[in-house]
């Protein structure tokens, strides 16, 4: 049987994605003690009943604990100030992205994080995901010859509750930002231009947040590559998360599973029979485990850190060029978003 390890992490957020932190980290061989809080105190102490673990009244208190290690799973706009009260403290954090809710918030913490050898993980735990490891791989190795088109897809069955969608920074900084990470991940190329289209046809509360339920975004990489990514909040087959890699020689696949919430209506052809998966913690369960195991390694360990908040910074500028490009109907480069400041030229 595996001891326990010595490490105490703290928890901030106990929402979706925080709860499913938890579960993870109370179970992972190297943590001792796992502490969470949030501003709402029964659900902390819910989820803390729930899960075995210790719930403190604050960020305050969280903060004065002996940890090891923060893991950040609120509301979008609260990350900056957190992960920089963290850093300042010598907390290593783990962020659940993005950095902020707004780029000019975003390169505020870089600019911070300049000054401190804290380091600070942040969470697109699709680079742990089995599948996109092999796609990457295929790529890297020239099996796949030039590549010509890659098809991103990250489909919602249902949207997130009411109050997460004004905080949530939109659909492109919110879900998108997942796949223009890994769109660059996997192909090892830059974005440099995007043009980007929404629409609303489900529930108000998007309008009402300046926001869009569905999105489709054409995306040009520095050596000419084109990739589209399609997104929505309103897939009722089920969640359905895929990257298709397509090459002069070869193609690969990433998400066409026996769960994958796809059904073909070709005459006698065979349709996926178990049920697809619910929610984004299903499809990624193992992924995230990986991304928290390997966050207790660059706390703990001085591991290298797999995806720094320069990284983050990279797709967080196509999704401000989405942004963009949705406002003004307009195809908009990558650069003119990153030109905007002065802070931008430099980092």
């Amino acid at each position: 049987m595996t001891s326990r390890g010595t490490v105490t992490i703290g928890l901030a957020g106990t929402g979706r994605i925080g709860k499913a932190h938890a579960e993870t980290l109370r179970v992972l061989p190297q943590v001792d003690r796992v502490l969470v809080t949030d501003i709402d105190t029964a659900r902390a102490d819910a989820t803390a009943d729930a899960l075995g673990v210790e719930a403190v009244p604050d960020i305050e208190t969280l903060l004065a604990a002996d940890l090891a290690g923060l893991v950040i799973a609120t509301a979008t706009d609260s990350h900056p100030d957190l992960i920089i009260r963290a850093v300042d403290l010598g907390i290593p954090v783990f962020c659940e992205k993005p950095i902020a809710a707004d780029l000019a918030g975003t390169l505020e913490v870089l600019r911070h994080l300049e000054n401190t050898s804290v380091p600070v993980q942040i969470g697109f735990q699709r680079r742990f995901d089995p599948g996109y490891h092999a796609a990457r791989a295929a790529v890297r190795s020239g099996e796949l010859g030039r590549l010509h088109t890659l098809r991103a897809t990250t489909l919602d069955p249902a949207p997130p509750p009411a109050a997460y969608i004004p905080h949530s920074g939109g659909i492109f900084r919110d879900c998108g930002i997942h796949d223009f990470d890994i769109v660059r991940w996997v192909t090892g190329r830059e974005v440099v231009e995007v043009y980007a289209r929404g629409a609303n046809r489900g529930d108000r509360m998007f309008t009402e947040a300046g926001d869009v339920d569905t999105a489709a975004v054409i995306l040009t990489l520095d050596d000419d590559t084109l990739a589209t990514v399609s997104l929505s909040r309103y897939n009722g087959a089920g969640y359905d998360v895929r990257l298709e890699v397509l090459g002069s020689r070869a193609n690969a696949v990433v998400g066409l599973d026996n769960r994958a919430p796809l059904r073909s209506v070709e005459p006698g052809h065979p349709t996926f029979a178990p049920p697809a998966y619910p929610s984004f913690m299903d499809r990624f369960r193992r992924a995230y485990t990986e991304e928290l195991t390997a966050f207790i390694g660059v706390a703990t360990d001085g591991h290298e850190n797999p995806c720094a908040p320069s990284e983050a910074l990279e797709a967080f500028y196509v999704a401000e060029a989405c942004e963009l490009s949705r406002a003004e109907r307009r195809p908009v480069a990558v650069a003119e978003v990153r030109d905007r400041t002065a802070v931008g030229r430099h980092l």
